[in-house]
């Protein structure tokens, strides 16, 4: 999966999860991709910066998917600190549904089953769950790519 920062034509930013850059391009052009703010369609990517994130408790692991799978729900856990602002957690509530939807449960078995995967020991797919920080930096040293995402409650809790 990719991640880009979008903005409308009205200059509205909001974020948007895509299968690859192709995939953004054949949804931007059937105009499928909208803003959440005003619904205008005609969207384009905004500049944007590298995030570094730190491993806290309420975030999952991601392995980007490379098949569709249904997934069993784990627990919810709410991301510490601040409020997150209503428009956000939407956003968040709704990548987290579409995680749950195309991507594998794996729990605290992450950092061995994205070996697997990468390895060609186990089905390509997209899979979830947790790790440490020492597993998630032996991952990328590997090379397995793996992205940390806050995790919300549901939008039906």
């Amino acid at each position: 999966m990719i991640h880009y920062q979008l903005r409308c034509s009205r200059g509205h930013e909001f974020d948007g999860w895509f299968q690859d850059s192709a995939a953004f391009e054949r949804l931007v052009a059937a105009k499928l991709v909208d803003c959440p703010q005003c619904g205008d369609q005609s969207v384009t990517r905004a500049l944007m910066a590298p995030a570094v994130a730190s491993r806290e408790r309420g975030e999952k692991l991601l392995m980007p998917p490379r098949a569709e799978a249904p997934a069993p729900p784990p627990g919810s856990s709410a991301p510490p600190g601040k409020a997150i602002p209503a428009q956000l957690l939407a956003m968040l509530q709704r990548m987290r549904a579409e995680i749950e939807r195309t991507c594998d449960y794996v729990g605290p078995r992450f950092a061995e089953e994205a070996r697997r995967i990468h390895r060609q020991e186990a089905p390509a797919r997209g899979i979830y769950g947790e790790a440490s920080a020492d597993e998630v930096e032996l991952l990328t040293e590997e090379g397995i790519e793996v992205a940390r995402i806050p995790w919300v409650p549901r939008a039906d809790s």
